[in-house]
């Protein structure tokens, strides 16, 4: 399924510049970034619950926020590109 993951990370302390960063890491780790801080993320069920609990422990619920925009298999059909900077489809095949 094809997760949007979008974060606002509040940046004003250094221990929050780091939550950025962290949070920034294991989406790259899962997905790719589309935004600066929006990720779309290909995973199944497993590997988004395991995100989730990854990105929840890493933020300050009191200054921070996730959220989750779920697109589903039929992704494809629910996403529109306009400008510069086009990603790659995570289901196509890859050609070395």
């Amino acid at each position: 399924m094809m997760v949007l993951i979008t974060y606002d990370v509040n940046t004003t302390t250094e221990a929050g510049r780091k939550r950025l960063r962290r949070v920034a890491k294991q989406c790259t780790d899962y997905g790719q970034r589309v935004q600066n801080s929006v990720f779309e993320c290909l995973v199944d069920p497993a590997q988004f619950a395991q995100l989730r609990h990854k990105l929840e422990k890493i933020i300050d619920v009191e200054q921070d926020s996730l959220r989750y925009y779920f697109l589903g298999k039929n992704w494809r059909n629910r996403v529109e590109h306009v400008g510069v900077k086009h990603g790659f489809d995570p289901e196509d095949s890859l050609i070395l």
